[in-house]
């Protein structure tokens, strides 16, 4: 993997509704802890939420983690991509429909990235009570590149359902 030559804080967001999801969760994170290059600075609770989009299913189990690294924004999908595939995640087509187990980058320091397979920040966690109300757990104060403060985005989702669960 490509190194830098600092290291960079990175949020990535996390979510299962299939075989376990808090399992699928605790695995992932446990993976990313042992994976080279990856220091996990803190992970938030576990939130249980409606689905978005696509309702017609479980719901979901949903965290944020902080993490400290020198690698490449490439560099991480890369891996975060391999652990889908270890826990058996499949793409079916149906955009925000069942996994075992969906890892995003969710921003990477402030910057603004736009690559055919990736775009940081992520696209729509903006307008996501289950990507805001983690990431308000882990840095209230946190700023997403061209949003209004976490405050305001979390009062503009407020009709979704979640729970802090752990």
């Amino acid at each position: 993997m490509i190194q830098q030559d600092k290291d960079y804080t990175v949020y990535i967001g996390l979510g299962s509704n299939e075989d376990d999801p808090a399992t699928q969760l605790q695995r992932a994170i446990d993976t990313l802890r042992n994976t080279s290059g990856i220091e996990i600075d803190q992970c938030s609770s576990f939130y249980k939420s409606a689905p978005v989009g696509y309702s017609e299913q479980a719901d979901f189990i949903n965290a944020v983690c902080r993490l400290r690294t020198r690698l490449t924004p490439e560099g991480i999908l890369a891996i975060l991509m391999r652990i889908e595939q270890q826990q058996r995640r499949t793409r079916n087509g149906t955009q925000g429909g069942p996994r075992t187990l969906d890892m995003d980058i969710l921003l990477y320091e402030d910057q603004v990235i736009n690559l055919p397979a990736l775009t940081i920040p992520h696209p729509r966690m903006h307008q996501r009570a289950f990507v805001l109300y983690p990431l308000a757990e882990l840095d209230p104060v946190l700023r997403i590149p061209g949003k209004p403060p976490l405050d305001e985005l979390l009062a503009a989702c407020s009709e979704q359902r979640i729970e802090r669960i752990k």
